[in-house]
């Protein structure tokens, strides 16, 4: 299932796609009696995060029954966050060993874990907007975990079964603020400036979440290229892991960190400009695009 969240009436709506069109989960959850309204994808994953297989299938089937929910064409449609108000955005820093060694840093022992907020994060489409507060705008791609269900000192074996999807991510940072002191945050959460999605896309659909090739594009040239499998700390040890120190929610997002190929370590350096197109694209899981303003 690939969840969205579109804008209707200047609000967000939790749609479903199918083929290349978005249905209002709302109208499918009626037309299906299964359940009250849930006015949000993060809504749904709470009601719904166990059964996420089996609602799937019932939505699928209300949508072939009920064309008046479609909402339209995914390209006609702007798309936000998928999750468009999450509880917690936990970022991992230095988790593939080829982006830790362009930094000159050591082997992490334990993940390095900062945080964003909700109004750091745009939708597939949207304009990157900070070029105005850096001169040293970055691009990391990354693939981010959405949390289905609440789960706290959950163990590695399990912690997978805790994950409603994943979803495209670009960390967007920029560096010269998140250099100015010890703590990266200035840098990493300027408003407007993370994108995400096109779509969360449940786990059944992904398969192995530790064997997809991810990419980073600008402009149409390919900056980063690597796999999940070069991971430092595989997904189920991060949800486990942050598990110990918080209680992780239904829409909680976790980034899960960049390969290599940043470009604060290029040389020169290769900052983002107004203009640019930014793609990251992760195997089995979506492309997201957006310009920076």
């Amino acid at each position: 299932m690939k969840l969205v969240s579109y804008e209707a009436d200047g609000l967000w709506r939790p749609g479903m796609i199918v083929g290349t069109t978005v249905y209002d989960v709302d109208s499918l959850l009626a037309a299906d009696n299964a359940a009250p309204a849930v006015g949000s994808i993060r809504e749904l994953l709470r009601r719904h995060g166990e059964e996420l297989g089996v609602l799937s299938e019932r939505l699928a089937a209300a949508a072939a029954n009920t064309p008046d929910a479609a909402a339209g064409n995914i390209d006609s449609l702007r798309l936000g966050p998928p999750v468009a108000d999450p509880g917690k955005v936990l970022c991992i820093g230095l988790n593939y060993k080829d982006h830790v060694a362009e930094t000159g840093r050591a082997l992490p022992a334990f993940p390095d874990v900062f945080a964003k907020f909700a109004s750091s994060l745009i939708g597939a489409g949207d304009e990157i907007a900070c070029s105005d507060v850096t001169s040293n705008l970055d691009f990391e791609g990354e693939l981010a975990i959405v949390i289905g269900r609440s789960c706290r000192n959950i163990a590695p074996a399990e912690a997978l079964g805790a994950v409603a999807g994943l979803m495209v991510l670009n960390d967007i940072t920029a560096r010269d603020l998140q250099y100015r002191g010890t703590q990266w945050l200035p840098g990493k959460a300027v408003d407007r400036s993370t994108p995400c999605g096109p779509a969360l896309v449940t786990l059944d659909e992904v398969g192995d979440p530790q064997t997809l090739e991810i990419l980073t594009r600008v402009n149409g040239t390919e900056m980063q290229h690597s796999n999940t499998r070069h991971m430092i700390f595989p997904l189920a040890d991060l949800v486990a892991y942050v598990s110990t120190f918080l209680e992780l929610s239904p829409g909680d997002i976790i980034t899960t960190g960049t390969p290599e190929g940043i470009g604060a370590k290029r040389q020169p350096p290769v900052w983002l400009q107004p203009g640019d197109l930014v793609e990251v694209e992760v195997e089995r899981v979506g492309v997201l695009r957006n310009a920076v303003r």
